[in-house]
């Protein structure tokens, strides 16, 4: 028998091009389970064969548990029992005791057969797939094999491949022998074995085609800066020249389109918007609305968002159909977009500037015309006018000294007092609701001017209402609400 076992090792590693220690380790897996299938299916049973002579030996294992634990006496044992064959065991430890090696007999060397060629089978698609993997590919061309519950298995040279169908391009119909194109989202290591995940929609897809397709991509004289896809629809991707003599957009189009075209078909005729990336994150957005004009932006930083006005006109084609354009353009510049037209940004103008007028002529007690004057000189809060060096206001025509002194201490006066105002609202509320992750100062003053001052009270609004209260967006006041009630359910 151990020089069989050896001969069968040399014979199969040397056949199936796997290293001698997968077979000995399918053997001994093999004969493990022969083994147990004469004690007990559910015992557990460690097989060891010596690399060098190739003798067997089988030990039963159980796991020490306290005696009123013990569930299941093919795989545990009680304390005390355990310490008459182990004195020194502890609670948790394994213990082994050695048993005669089952000789496997007909069936059981069929058994044994099909468990060494699963666990070599195995390992080869392991090694296959190390292999794969080493070559760090993206981009990988495969054939339709078969059709599971909607899913593709896509055969990919010696390696197989699922698409699953949310991965695959919205009304896109596959059929068995049909050859397409997908990137590796990621491996997933199942009972049958490591299988790739592939996906047709990601934007990593149009990226990878238009690196096949494009030299100067893969040379390294343009740069692929970003994707946003709408699958099946449309497609943005920002290029960057590091060749300021070369033209990315027209080079990733090519002669009479073919360039970009070859990607379109692969990925059923989808539109593809080719732009110029900038470092300036303005002209990155004007870029990614086209083919909509913009006539204006305003840039928050603090809010990562800007205000893009668009003529009458133009506002139907920078929102798209559904909303589309301005989406996949928000998506590849990670800024929020806020579309309106010429006319809106009129009104929300008007209404800031009234909204800022009464500001200045309740807090600074001044007239209108005061108010005015620092509006249009570019004051936009209190603390602009408490803080700015006195030089630059004494510059502006029609204050003078005393004006400016004046307004300074009153911007100032304004200012802590609605700290104090701030720092008293804030004492009435409760630690629960301070507690919460997102209550920051700012929010926290505007629930409790809103006489919301505990957790329940917050629990107890609707997300309108928290909306209203707050000035917050609707996902972040439902998070808030869910945080809320969490202890509800508790």
């Amino acid at each position: 028998m151990s020089r069989e076992v050896l001969l069968l090792v040399d014979a199969l590693a040397h056949e199936k091009s796997v290293s001698k220690e997968v077979v000995f380790a399918a053997v001994e897996s093999a004969l493990a389970s022969a083994t147990k299938k004469h004690l007990h299916e559910d015992a557990d049973v460690r097989v060891e064969i010596d690399r060098q002579t190739g003798q067997a030996r089988a030990w039963r294992r159980w796991r020490v548990l306290p005696d009123a634990e013990v569930t299941n006496d093919e795989r545990e044992m009680g304390l005390i029992d355990a310490r008459e064959l182990k004195p020194e065991v502890r609670v948790g430890e394994i213990i082994e005791k050695e048993i005669p090696v089952v000789e496997l007999g007909r069936i059981g060397a069929q058994t044994a057969k099909q468990i060494i060629l699963q666990k070599i089978r195995d390992a080869e698609r392991e090694q296959m797939l190390k292999e794969f993997l080493e070559r760090d590919e993206r981009l990988v061309s495969g054939v339709v094999k078969r059709l599971e519950r909607g899913h593709a298995i896509v055969e990919i040279g010696r390696l197989e491949g699922i698409l699953p169908r949310e991965e695959m391009i919205p009304r896109e119909t596959l059929r068995v022998g049909d050859r397409i194109r997908a990137v590796v989202l990621r491996v997933d290591r199942q009972s049958r074995g490591p299988q790739l995940v592939l996906s047709r929609s990601s934007p990593a897809l149009v990226e990878a085609l238009f690196e096949l397709e494009v030299p100067e991509i893969e040379e390294g004289l343009i740069v692929i800066k970003g994707c946003a896809r709408d699958p099946g629809l449309r497609a943005k991707i920002a290029v960057h020249s590091k060749d300021p003599r070369l033209d990315p957009v027209g080079t990733c189009v090519g002669m009479k389109g073919t360039r970009v075209m070859a990607v379109r078909q692969e990925i059923g005729m989808e539109q593809i918007d080719i732009i110029v990336w900038s470092p300036d994150p303005a002209q990155y957005v004007i870029a990614a609305l086209q083919p909509a004009e913009v006539v204006s932006i305003v840039v928050d930083e603090e809010r990562h968002a800007m205000d893009v006005v668009v003529d009458d006109a133009n506002l139907p084609i920078a929102i798209g159909r559904g909303g589309q354009n301005v989406k996949l353009a928000s998506e590849l510049t990670g800024w929020t977009i806020n579309l309106m037209s010429a006319s809106e940004s009129r009104a929300k103008q008007e209404a800031e500037r009234a909204a800022l007028r009464a500001l200045f002529m309740e807090r600074l007690d001044v007239d209108g015309d005061l108010a005015d004057l620092l509006i249009d000189e570019g004051f936009t809060t209190l603390e602009e006018v408490a803080y700015v060096p006195v030089g630059e206001m004494l510059a502006i025509e029609g204050l003078d000294e005393e004006i400016v002194q004046a307004l300074r201490e009153r911007a100032r006066n304004a200012l802590l007092t609605e700290a104090i105002a701030e720092e008293e609202a804030i004492e009435k509320l409760k630690p629960d609701l301070l507690a919460l992750e997102g209550i920051d100062k700012a929010l926290a003053v505007k629930l409790a001017r809103s006489g919301i001052t505990s957790r329940d009270d917050l629990a107890d609004l609707a997300v309108d209402e928290l909306v209203e209260i707050a000035g917050i967006d609707a996902e972040r006041a439902a998070i808030l609400i869910r945080q809320a009630r969490a202890h509800w359910f508790e």
